[in-house]
């Protein structure tokens, strides 16, 4: 069984562009499928997530999700989500921060 952790940025964000629904939508994917999505070199294994939620818009017009599984300890943490129209790809510090708490939560 995968534990699906939300951290604070991710709810935050979550709060803005989610439903309750579709956040459980998410949360099921990511604990069904933990490797979803493409990894983004330079991070530390995280990836990105393409969710479209049942709003009818296609993965076009949904939203991004970045999460990291953790195999050792079947987690996955979703840290972000953005909507597809806010950025097209993470910046270079972005992904040094990412690849800095993902060393974090794999106890390196």
């Amino acid at each position: 069984m995968v534990t699906v952790i939300e951290h604070p940025n991710y709810l935050k964000r979550a709060e803005k562009l989610l439903t309750e629904n579709q956040r459980d939508e998410i949360a099921d994917i990511v604990a069904s499928t933990p490797l979803a999505g493409d990894v983004m070199p330079g991070t530390g294994g995280f990836r990105k997530m393409r969710f479209a939620g049942t709003e009818g818009k296609g993965k076009s017009g949904g939203v991004r999700v970045i999460h990291l599984f953790l195999t050792s300890d079947h987690e996955v943490h979703l840290v972000d989500v953005y909507g597809k129209g806010e950025k097209s790809n993470l910046t270079k510090a972005e992904r040094n921060e990412l690849a800095r708490l993902a060393t974090i939560l794999k106890g390196e």
